[in-house]
């Protein structure tokens, strides 16, 4: 399933989301400017790689900021066309909602918390991994559960793909978001005993924002207004 859009109406204008794929943009095409060698190195020293942060130690290429940093700056670092194209698609489609309800200035904070408790997530489970880690995927899993939580009925215009065959239908975000959390544990527990050099993804990241997105999602509900209810001329499933 590849969200297309969804039918979900905001209030203010995303101003955050645009400007958080605006920035993961420009890292993106600072990026392909680098020669290949260099590329490597950039990424060894701003990617979030779990044995630095665990021992607190900064391996070569050395930077002149503590190790900590590089959850954060590792967010907007990402490895290839798809890879931060497949991102930043989901962050637009969920992110300007979840920016409407949280308001601009705690829709920033709470991502990059998101992104920051993706990325401890991943060292949790690998402490001693030396592969960075980098890409918004962990605070944008912390976009989902948060959307999936607080509209769970909302209309999203999805491409299904069957094979060769692919087809545009509308289904409700529970079920979009909810098989892509459910692969992420899926494909998470299967990698156990392997690494994330070896995986290539580090699906516990996804796996430690979506569900610190639903925890900050069910506090929202419990806590905040009402979220508004969303109509489409579509029959709800």
């Amino acid at each position: 399933m590849i969200p297309l859009r969804d039918l979900n109406p905001t209030r203010t204008f995303p101003f955050v989301t645009l400007l958080l794929i605006l920035a993961n943009s420009a890292v993106f095409l600072f990026e392909v400017t680098l020669r290949p060698r260099v590329l490597d190195q950039f990424t060894l020293a701003y990617g979030a790689i779990p044995f630095e942060i665990s021992h607190n130690v900064d391996l070569a290429p050395k930077i002149a900021l503590p190790v900590y940093v590089t959850l954060l700056i590792s967010m907007f670092i990402h490895g290839g066309w798809l890879h931060i194209i497949g991102n930043m698609l989901y962050l637009w489609i969920f992110g300007k909602n979840i920016e409407d309800r949280f308001g601009h200035a705690k829709f920033l904070a709470i991502y990059l918390i998101w992104g920051v408790v993706a990325g401890l997530t991943q060292v949790l489970i690998g402490p001693n991994e030396r592969t960075p880690a980098v890409g918004a995927s962990g605070a944008i899993a912390g976009v989902l559960g948060a959307y999936l939580v607080i509209f769970p009925r909302a209309r999203v215009d999805t491409l299904l793909t069957i094979g060769i065959f692919f087809t545009a239908i509308q289904l409700p975000a529970i079920l979009v978001i909810g098989q892509w959390i459910v692969i992420q544990f899926f494909n998470g527990f299967l990698s156990l005993g392997a690494s994330a050099g070896q995986e290539g993804v580090a699906y516990f990241a996804h796996i430690g924002g979506a569900v610190a997105g639903i925890v900050v999602g069910l506090v929202y509900r419990a806590l905040g207004p009402p979220a508004p209810t969303v109509y489409s001329s579509a029959p709800r499933l």
